[in-house]
């Protein structure tokens, strides 16, 4: 089981947040990453812009916000606080490299489009 830090220790992480997926092999990795070379990574899309929380939980720190419409790279999925909005309810929470977001906000499935073995 994949484990995501509760702290962000550096400025760097937290950028990399704002950093599309597709421009994410420009930018440095950044040492607080818990991501390896060799774990599986997703391109989740948010259809509105969303908030990324250092917790599974909408009143946990608040990190950064992706924009709607770019691709970001998510690691993993995992169960956090109900948030219901836009008619839709889900306890889903879309894991990245230093925080999550819910995934009632993201296209796709209910997991955002990440397979189910992609728990966290």
């Amino acid at each position: 089981m994949r484990r995501i830090p509760a702290v962000v220790t550096t400025c760097a992480a937290t950028l990399a947040f704002l950093v599309p997926a597709g421009l994410a092999a420009a930018a440095p990795a950044s040492p607080a990453s818990p991501a390896s070379p060799a774990e599986q990574s997703y391109t989740v899309v948010p259809y509105e812009n969303v908030k990324v929380r250092q917790l599974p939980t909408q009143d946990s720190a608040y990190l950064a916000t992706l924009t709607a419409g770019q691709s970001y790279t998510a690691y993993c999925w995992t169960h956090g606080q109900t948030i219901t909005d836009h008619g839709y309810t889900n306890d889903i929470w879309i894991g990245f490299a230093d925080g999550f977001s819910s995934a009632v906000y993201f296209k796709g499935d209910q997991y955002a489009n990440l397979p189910a073995s992609a728990q966290c």
